[in-house]
């Protein structure tokens, strides 16, 4: 293999493989309107963020939830009841479903020789029963969360330990990701970064760029696929 192939994919997972879109409809079942969804998840991270910076650490689902809390008592004419309806909210993530891409792109580089992996600032736990749902868990070799290092990405020791836990060098491995900010901190900790655009077309100046761009999973695989055969197949140093 090339040394600038990747011997490991390590995929983000909210909104990189899974679509919460379904969510919009759960604000709506309690009385809040759906476009709450993007303001109240950047929230979240913004929290996540903020506590890992400060040396502490909460998982997604307790600062998910208060921030749901704080979003609707915030919310005018709102009177309804915000632990029940934060938990109501909550469920909505056992019963996600993956972008309508990333069955044949994971298919398609675990057929290529890629080894799979996956990050996630979530759960396991929520990553196993999407991935089984979309009848791809078999492809992924293991499966982290931000409990293992407790700090979130983009902090460097949750990318290190993605990595340590297959057993490569970082240069080695290349992050999946939706997020621009996940792609440059995954960067900045040594791995390579593939930006799923998803719609979007312009990446931050501020940030490390990434070392692939494409529209989709699909895509992606295509390309990597592509790569993989024209370097000649598998390869790479275990730590």
């Amino acid at each position: 293999m090339a040394a600038d192939q990747p011997e490991v994919l390590v995929f983000d997972v909210n909104e990189t493989l899974s679509d919460l879109t379904p969510l919009r409809g759960r604000f709506e079942d309690i009385g809040a309107p759906g476009h709450l969804l993007p303001t109240w998840f950047a929230g979240v991270l913004r929290d996540g963020f903020a506590l890992t910076a400060a040396g502490a650490y909460e998982d997604f689902t307790s600062v998910a939830h208060d921030g749901l809390r704080t979003l609707l008592s915030g919310l005018d004419g709102w009177e309804g009841d915000e632990e029940a309806a934060a938990g109501h909210i909550l469920e909505g993530f056992s019963q996600l479903e993956v972008h309508p891409d990333v069955p044949d792109g994971v298919r398609t580089l675990s057929e290529a020789g890629y080894r799979l992996t996956a990050m996630t600032n979530g759960s396991v736990a929520s990553t196993e029963r999407l991935l089984d749902r979309a009848g791809v868990l078999h492809r992924f070799e293991v499966l982290s969360d931000v409990s293992g290092p407790r700090c979130w990405k983009p902090a460097p020791a949750a990318y290190r330990h993605a990595v340590e836990r297959v057993g490569v060098r970082p240069e080695r491995a290349m992050l999946v990701a939706v997020h621009p900010w996940d792609i440059d901190g995954a960067r900045r900790a040594g791995l390579q970064g593939a930006w799923l655009r998803r719609g979007a077309s312009v990446y931050p100046r501020t940030m490390t760029p990434p070392t692939r761009s494409a529209q989709d999973l699909r895509e992606l695989a295509d390309e990597l696929a592509a790569a993989r055969r024209k370097s000649g197949g598998a390869g790479g140093d275990a730590v």
